[in-house]
């Protein structure tokens, strides 16, 4: 049986790791990792190679090959023998990963749980992994994950927060540790989200306005006075590009939020709304959209028209 200094420490050989979930952030681990020469092996699963859809495993598969990882059939596959595990699946799909995972993680092994989710889901996943022997570690990364990657700020804590913190550092992590249970680092993150994501909704729904009443320039510049130096043109182009593209995820992690507010005792009241926003956008499933905030505020008006006229009897 491996002991902690077994786990905790690295040797000469390169440092076993399953990825669970292989989307945006799994595929910014390996790359920013295989950039930096950290010594590690790198085993994935993504739900994705599971499915009906053979177009969209295959595409999955490739993407394995591409990022110079091995990809599993299944997540026994992906942890047999790991020293870490990170957990890098939708919100929603968060307690469900760890259910599996607990199902095979290898004694004493860490458990990085990457999700955006409210503390109690954190606290959930935490008890089923501890109980099957795993080391949890409630994990947020508190930027997007590009440009910097496998160096994002992240915040961990719990028990093994510490030993946790040591092992990051080896694969050249950046990682602050948040004193206390499971759940303190999410709840940063989360009741962060409820300014950065709001505000994304907030743009939406004024630029849009803006542009559908024809005086969008008059309201970027009001707004570039009243709150110098956000570059608002910049600013809403950026922030209606990360709905568009990533809305369905955001979605999934806002009702994470909704939860957090709620479980605090207070009134969620913007960030439903930031949740319909955001579902809305992801459903319109638009890619390229132009660069500047005009002309992809019009894309989406126009896709909004669209869905509106599929929708009527």
């Amino acid at each position: 049986m491996r002991t902690d200094r077994d786990i905790d420490s690295f040797g000469a050989e390169p440092t076993p790791i399953a990825l669970i979930g292989f989307g945006e952030a799994g595929a910014a681990l390996a790359q920013g990792w295989g950039e930096a020469g950290v010594g590690v092996t790198l085993r994935a699963f993504d739900i994705k190679t599971t499915g009906a859809d053979n177009a969209l495993a295959s595409a999955m598969w490739d993407r394995y090959g591409a990022a110079g990882v091995t990809g599993a059939n299944t997540v026994s596959d992906a942890t047999r023998g790991t020293r870490a595990v990170f957990s890098l699946v939708t919100a929603d799909s968060a307690h469900d990963a760890a259910r599996a995972v607990a199902e095979e993680i290898p004694e004493g092994t860490f458990y990085f749980d990457c999700n955006s989710c409210a503390p109690g889901t954190k606290q959930a996943s935490a008890t089923v992994i501890e109980a099957a022997g795993g080391r949890y570690v409630d994990t947020a990364i508190m930027s997007p994950i590009h440009p910097k990657l496998h160096a994002s700020p992240m915040l961990v804590s719990g028990p093994h927060a510490r030993r946790a913190k040591a092992l990051m550092a080896g694969l050249s992590m950046t990682v602050r540790v948040v004193e206390g249970d499971v759940g303190r680092a999410s709840s940063i993150k989360m009741i962060r989200s409820v300014m950065v994501k709001g505000i994304e909704a907030l743009t939406l729904e004024c630029i849009l306005s803006a542009v559908e009443a024809g005086v969008a320039e008059e309201v970027v510049a009001s707004l570039d006075a009243s709150m110098p130096g956000w570059d608002w043109a910049a600013r809403a182009a950026y922030n209606m590009e990360r709905t568009t593209t990533h809305g369905i995820r955001r979605a999934a992690e806002m009702r994470e939020v909704v939860r957090t507010v709620a479980d605090l005792g207070i009134a969620a009241r913007m960030t439903p709304a930031t949740v319909a926003w955001q579902q809305a956008m992801g459903d319109l499933g638009l890619t390229g959209t132009p660069e500047d905030y005009q002309n992809r505020a019009e894309a989406i008006l126009a896709a909004l028209g669209n869905a509106q006229m599929e929708d009527t009897p």
